[in-house]
C-alpha cells in the first residue's frame, strides 16, 4: 500500500414494524467517455486522481503491482461494448449532464424514496424520476461541490457528506487547505420536500470531514441521527487532530432539523489503536432493527452494539492480512452474517486480474456468532467476480445491496469497471456469482477512473450510478430472485439497513387440502394451494406468484403480502400490516388501509 498522503495535502485517498412495512408499498453500445489527454502509466495516473474524494490516489498500486492484459476465457468487451449474462438486461441509461457533464465529475452514491432515486456527485445531487424504470427522468439538478456528496435521505430531509476542505459551508464555496483553521468539511442538511427545487437547510461541521455518512433512526420518532465517517488526522489541520479512531455523531431533532449538531464523538479503539493504516472509518452500516452495527474501519473490521445509540459497543475487531482497506459492509437479512469489502489500490487501480488473484480486492464472509456482548465475527471465505479486466479498468469490490430473496442470501454488487455481480452468499463458505453485467473500457490507451460506484436493487429493479456513464437501470430474471419482488421499500438508504420478513418456510408445489400457518413466515414461491389459507395471530404469509383456491383468512396476523398473485376467493388480513399488489382477488378484500 501507498504511504498515505498528510492530510493539508490529501489525496482522495426477527419481523419488526419497519420490515412489515416495507412489504407495503446481449451487446449493446454504451456512451463513449469524455476523454481528457492522459498516460497509461499507473504513477501518473495515481497523480492525476489527487483531486478526488475517495482514496483513489492515497492507495493506487504501483506499477510493478498492476498487471497487464492476460488472455482469459471470457472475452472482455471493447471500449462502448457490454457483455452480461442471459438473466441480467440493461433496461434504461441516463447520461451525467449539465453541470455533472464533465469527466472529473464523479457520480458517487444512491438513496431512493417513492419513485425518486438520489444519486449524490462530486459537484452536487441529482433527483432522478424513476415512476417508469425503463425511462428514467431528471427532477432537479443541485449544484453544490464538495466530494464526495456521499447522499442519503430521511423524510424530506436530504443529507450530503464533504470530505474535501472548503473556505465555506455554502455550495458557492471553493477548495480551501484543512490547515487553514477556518476551513469546513462536515454534513449539509437539504429540504427535499419540493423534489424539483430542493432547499439548503443546515451544515455541520466534523472532524475531518465526512467522507460517507449512515443514518439511524432514534430509539422515539423524534429523533434521527446520522453517523460521520472520516479518516486521515494531520497533526498541521486543526480540526483533524490525530489520534482520530472515533466517529462523529450528529443528532437531528425531526421537529427542527436546523438545531442538528454534534452530541458524541466515540472512540471505537479506546484500549488500544486501529491497524497501522487504521485512522477512522470508511464506511458504517447500521441495522437498526437488530441493534447493530458493522464498520470498515480502514484496517479493521468491526461489529458494534447501537442499542445506545450515542454510544456504539465494539463486540468483536478482525483484520485480515489480504485485505489492504476495509471499506464497506452488508448484513444478512437475519443479521447473521457481514459481508465486507476490500478497495484494494484505492479504488483507482487494475485489480481484477491473475496476478492481484481471487483473495485481494475482493469480498471477505463473515458469520456472526456467539449471543449478546458475546458475538464475533468469524471468517467463512472470499468472493470476488471471476472475470479479468484489462490494466485499463479500475476494479475492485464496491458498494452493493441485499436482493430480498426468499430463503437466500444474495446481494447485487458494484465492481467499477468490473462491472455489476449479483451473488448467492446462502453457504457462507461457497459462495456463487448467479449473473454480471459489465461494460468494457472507458479508453484503449488509458485509464480513465469509472464504472459503477453504488449499485443496489430497489423494488424490483437494480439502479447502479457509474461514475462516469450516469444513470443504468437493470433487470435481473432468474428464479432465485424474481420473487424479491414481494417485498418493497417506501424509502431506502442501504447503508442503514432495513429488514425485512425472513422465511420460516417456503413452499414451491400444488398444495391440496388449504394451508394453515400457525407461527413464523410462510412463503409460497409460484405455488397453488387447493384449500383456504390461515393465518394465525403473529404469524405471517407472503405470496408471490401463487395460485390460492380457497381465499385468505389472516385476521390479527403479523404480515400479509400478496404479490402478482392469483386469489379465488376473498382476503381478509384486518389488524395485519397488509399488502395485496398486482394480483387479482375474485372476492372481497378487507384490509386496514
Amino acid at each position: 500500500m501507498a504511504s498515505r498522503t498528510p492530510r493539508g495535502a490529501r489525496r482522495i485517498g426477527a419481523i419488526s414494524l419497519a420490515a412489515a412495512t416495507a412489504l407495503l408499498g446481449a451487446a449493446v453500445a454504451a456512451v463513449p467517455a469524455n476523454g481528457a489527454p492522459g498516460t497509461v502509466d499507473s504513477t501518473d495516473n495515481c497523480e492525476a486522481l489527487q483531486g478526488a474524494g475517495d482514496n483513489f490516489a492515497e492507495l493506487c498500486l504501483t506499477a510493478e503491482e498492476a498487471a497487464d492484459d492476460v488472455p482469459t476465457p471470457f472475452v472482455i468487451p471493447g471500449v462502448d461494448e457490454i457483455a452480461s449474462s442471459p438473466n441480467l438486461r440493461q433496461l434504461a441509461n441516463l447520461p451525467k449532464a449539465g453541470a455533472f457533464a464533465r469527466e472529473a465529475s464523479y457520480s458517487t452514491d444512491v438513496a431512493f424514496q417513492g419513485n425518486y432515486a438520489f444519486v449524490g456527485n462530486y459537484d452536487g445531487f441529482t433527483v432522478y424520476d424513476v415512476s417508469t424504470p425503463s425511462a428514467p427522468q431528471i427532477t432537479s439538478q443541485v449544484v453544490c461541490p464538495g466530494s464526495q456528496n456521499d447522499i442519503s435521505i430521511y423524510g424530506n430531509l436530504l443529507f450530503l457528506s464533504v470530505d474535501s476542505s472548503r473556505n465555506d459551508d455554502s455550495c458557492n464555496s471553493v477548495g480551501q487547505s484543512a490547515n487553514i483553521k477556518s476551513s469546513w468539511e462536515g454534513i449539509r442538511i437539504f429540504d427535499v420536500t419540493d423534489k424539483a427545487s430542493p432547499a439548503y437547510v443546515k451544515a455541520i461541521e466534523t472532524d475531518c470531514g465526512s467522507h460517507t455518512h449512515t443514518l439511524v433512526p432514534g430509539k422515539n420518532s423524534n429523533d434521527l441521527y446520522v453517523y460521520v465517517q472520516s479518516y486521515s488526522p494531520s497533526a498541521n489541520a486543526p480540526d483533524c487532530q490525530p489520534p482520530h479512531d472515533k466517529l462523529s455523531i450528529i443528532k437531528v431533532p425531526l421537529d427542527n432539523p436546523t438545531s442538528a449538531a454534534v452530541v458524541a464523538t466515540p472512540n471505537l479503539f479506546p484500549t488500544t489503536t486501529g491497524a497501522t493504516s487504521t485512522s477512522g472509518c470508511h464506511d458504517v452500516t447500521v441495522y437498526p432493527a437488530l441493534d447493530l452495527a458493522a464498520g470498515a474501519c480502514m484496517g479493521d473490521g468491526i461489529l458494534m452494539d447501537i442499542a445506545d445509540r450515542e454510544n456504539p459497543v465494539v463486540l468483536s475487531r478482525v483484520r485480515d492480512t489480504n485485505f489492504a482497506f476495509w471499506h464497506s459492509a452488508t448484513f444478512n437479512n437475519a443479521g447473521t452474517k457481514v459481508v465486507f469489502t476490500d478497495e484494494l489500490g484505492g479504488g483507482g487501480s487494475a485489480t481484477c486480474n491473475p496476478t492481484i488473484g481471487p483473495k485481494r480486492g475482493a469480498d471477505a464472509i463473515f458469520d456472526i456468532e456467539g449471543a449478546g456482548a458475546n458475538r464475533t465475527l468469524v471468517f467463512k471465505s472470499y468472493f470476488k467476480i471471476p472475470r479479468e479486466n484489462t490494466r485499463f479498468e479500475n476494479c475492485v469490490a464496491h458498494n452493493g445491496s441485499l436482493i430480498p430473496a426468499m430463503g437466500r442470501d444474495i446481494m447485487v454488487q458494484a465492481w467499477y469497471q468490473g462491472g455489476i455481480s449479483v451473488w448467492d452468499f446462502t453457504d457462507s463458505a461457497n459462495p456463487q456469482e448467479i449473473a454480471f453485467w459489465e461494460r468494457g473500457p472507458l479508453s484503449a490507451t488509458r485509464l480513465v477512473l469509472g464504472g459503477p460506484w453504488s449499485t443496489y436493487y430497489h423494488n424490483g429493479y437494480i439502479y447502479s450510478s457509474d461514475i462516469q456513464k450516469g444513470l443504468d437501470v437493470l433487470q435481473l430474471t432468474d428464479p432465485r430472485t424474481d420473487n424479491a419482488r414481494a417485498v418493497a421499500f417506501g424509502e431506502l438508504n442501504v447503508q442503514s439497513q432495513p429488514s425485512y420478513p425472513s422465511c420460516t418456510e417456503v413452499i414451491t408445489g400444488r398444495r391440496n387440502g388449504g394451508l394453515t400457518v400457525t407461527s413464523g413466515v410462510t412463503c409460497l414461491d409460484g405455488a397453488q394451494v387447493n384449500g383456504h389459507v390461515k393465518v394465525a395471530p403473529g404469524a405471517s404469509l407472503i405470496a408471490f406468484k401463487a395460485k390460492l383456491n380457497g381465499g385468505v383468512s389472516a385476521n390479527g396476523a403479523a404480515v400479509v403480502s400478496i404479490v402478482e398473485s392469483q386469489v379465488n376467493g376473498s382476503v381478509s388480513a384486518t389488524g395485519a400490516v397488509a399488502s395485496v399488489r398486482d394480483s387479482q382477488v375474485s372476492g372481497s378484500v378487507k384490509i386496514d388501509s
